[in-house]
């Protein structure tokens, strides 16, 4: 299974617009707000307006007029790309037809169909669309809280967290310390964290090649875990070492006043610990009352509609898509399916059978890259894999190289299709 541009767009929230010549229903044009301009609301709102016609009134609120992704953060983290080259406004949204506030959700009425902002707007729904990403379980990893982010962060909200942390890295003093604390499962990008210490000891080695990595991690495997040791042995060997929970990667307190991780009770000093926090569905999914037990909210998985109130679709990481990871192609390929199922409510348009894709690209180094995808379907009561890829541990060289100028290809494809 090879994702081009090409693919990549026909299997999420640009196929929408391919399919669907809607005309709509009754008088005046239904309402539908979504809420979260990432990967996976941005796309919605814009195919959404684009696939109606104009015919739906389609509105974004999203709090930050600049979005950063979280895909691609790790090139900045190793210096291989600039924070401004992963930010996006939404002018293109706008020249789409979609109506963009910015401002923060604060409130949900699933009976009066309504959602209250910050600034204090009330904004009335026909249809409503969460895709609010993730928020941190604060009491995840003793001894640390959102409060101590500034001093041991996450940044695994991209952004300012992404920039401190990189400024971290560079000033950590000569063969330092840097500690990540890795997160349990399910979360954001499965691949992520480990790709993150490829580039990390990428900057090391430039500046400071004496320094240390490690990991602690309560899992006993991860993503792509034999490509990523490889990566590990033949770029950065002796500089990044993995512990698991059988060695105490499970059992770990951090202690940000002293800067002190501790591992199954014993003190260990660190230069820069890098918290990566148990997740849960974005707040606004909570206040709606449409998550579960698990954090996360369960949806249809022919529709992405929320199990818990039909005139509600949630999207991306804050959804419990079974099988799929928590990832941008992920959640762009859902807000196809949405699109397709919201436009099927409100007008007479077909809705075709929901099919989703995912693809993670990861940098082991500059010009070696691995991925790892599938094909998804809906089966029975939850999202299956029906196909699935992953790069080989043998590839020779050129072929890490052209996975390598693939990412960059999807990037700029899958930003463009997201943002217009």
């Amino acid at each position: 299974m090879r994702l081009t541009r090409r693919t990549v767009i026909a299997g999420g929230a640009g196929a929408a617009g391919l399919i669907l010549a809607p005309a709509v229903l009754g008088q005046g044009r239904p309402r539908v707000v979504v809420i979260g301009g990432g990967a996976g609301g941005a796309s919605a709102a814009r195919h959404l307006a684009i696939a109606s016609g104009g015919a739906v009134d389609v509105t974004l609120v999203e709090a930050s007029p600049l979005y950063t992704t979280c895909f691609f953060s790790n090139f900045y983290l190793g210096g291989l790309r600039d924070i401004e080259s992963l930010q996006f406004g939404y002018d293109g949204l706008a020249a789409a037809g979609v109506t963009v506030i910015h401002d923060l959700a604060t409130g949900i009425d699933r009976d009066a169909r309504t959602v209250t902002l910050a600034g204090g707007a009330v904004l009335s729904y026909d249809r409503l669309v969460l895709s609010p990403g993730i928020d941190f379980r604060e009491d995840a990893v003793p001894g640390w809280s959102l409060d101590a982010a500034e001093v041991m962060p996450h940044a695994y909200k991209a952004g300012p967290q992404t920039v401190l942390l990189r400024q971290m890295v560079q000033a950590m003093p000569e063969g330092g310390l840097f500690v990540m604390v890795a997160p349990p499962n399910p979360y954001r990008c499965p691949p992520a964290p480990y790709e993150r210490v490829c580039m990390i000891a990428h900057a090391l080695s430039q500046t400071n090649p004496t320094a240390k990595i490690m990991i602690l991690d309560p899992k006993d495997k991860y993503s792509k875990q034999t490509l990523f040791e490889n990566g590990w042995l033949k770029y950065y060997d002796g500089m990044v070492e993995w512990i698991g929970p059988d060695f105490g990667g499970g059992d770990v307190e951090v202690r940000p006043d002293t800067m002190e991780v501790l591992i199954e009770g014993e003190a260990q000093p660190v230069d820069v610990c890098n918290v990566i926090p148990a997740q849960k569905a974005g707040k606004i999914a909570d206040i709606a009352g449409v998550t579960d037990d698990s954090g996360w909210a369960p949806v249809d998985p022919a529709s992405m509609r929320s199990r818990l109130d039909e005139n509600l679709w949630v999207l991306g990481d804050a959804s419990n898509a079974t099988e799929m990871p928590k990832s941008a192609v992920a959640a762009n390929s859902q807000a196809g399916v949405a699109v397709a199922a919201i436009l099927g409510d409100l007008t007479d348009a077909a809705v075709p059978a929901a099919s989703y894709i995912n693809t993670c690209w990861s940098v082991l180094a500059p010009d070696d890259s691995v991925k790892v995808g599938g094909a998804y379907e809906p089966a029975g009561d939850h999202i299956a894999s029906v196909g699935s890829f992953i790069s080989a541990a043998d590839e020779d060289a050129e072929t890490r190289r052209l996975t390598y100028e693939e990412s960059f290809g999807w990037y700029d494809a899958m930003t463009a299709d997201i943002f217009g």
